[in-house]
């Protein structure tokens, strides 16, 4: 039920603890959510939803969010006004990206619901310093089942705080080092998701007889 999500805003301290890109994250073992899901029944009608969650009893929040999938994307797997499938974009902010299982997961999912669209930001990257990690394989199968992995960066800080955080008109003020870490994560992102693009080239050039 949507009363056991956590609809409170988030606390300013909780946010910036969690959510800051720091090269060593240590002691930040739970992995916070937030999301906006916008939903259109027609090209005339469009709805969005917004919230947050966190890893509940060894839960992963990636999980968890799809156990609530049914009421925060009502009608997912039916038909909005005159037959037309409803659409749905979700949109998540996530402290840590996700780990390969839920990668996985998440993969499998979205391989019934075409009419889902997944965007993913993280403010960190999880388990991908090894070349051959399964985080990297995992973060390359929701690339290849069309979804946008990117690294956050001071715009997406800050939308997260007059969304998502209770500010209280306190402006959001960027800690020291949030742009060299956003880029330096979004470098090694860029190396971790190469290979798949690589791939993607070759098939075209493999279509064209080149």
């Amino acid at each position: 039920m949507m009363s056991k999500l956590d609809r409170v805003l988030l606390n300013q301290r909780k946010f910036i603890y969690h959510y800051k890109n720091v090269r060593w994250a240590r002691g930040r073992h739970e992995t916070y959510l937030c999301f906006v899901v916008k939903k259109r029944n027609s090209p005339d009608s469009l709805s969005f939803d917004f919230g947050h969650l966190r890893n509940r009893n060894g839960c992963h929040v990636e999980l968890l969010f799809l156990r609530y999938i049914g009421v925060l994307c009502p009608g997912l797997w039916g038909s909005g006004v005159d037959g037309v499938r409803v659409s749905y974009a979700v949109t998540w902010f996530c402290s840590w990206s996700p780990c390969s299982n839920c990668a996985q997961r998440l993969t499998n999912f979205l391989s019934q619901t075409p009419n889902l669209r997944l965007r993913i930001f993280v403010a960190r990257l999880y388990f991908c310093d090894e070349e051959d990690s399964l985080e990297r394989e995992g973060l390359r199968h929701l690339q290849r089942a069309g979804v946008q992995i990117t690294v956050m960066t001071y715009k997406d800080f800050f939308y997260c705080w007059q969304t998502f955080v209770a500010s209280r008109e306190r402006c959001f003020k960027a800690w020291e080092g949030l742009r060299q870490n956003s880029v330096r994560l979004s470098r090694k992102l860029n190396r971790i998701l190469q290979p798949c693009q690589t791939e993607d080239l070759r098939d075209v050039f493999a279509l064209l007889g080149l």
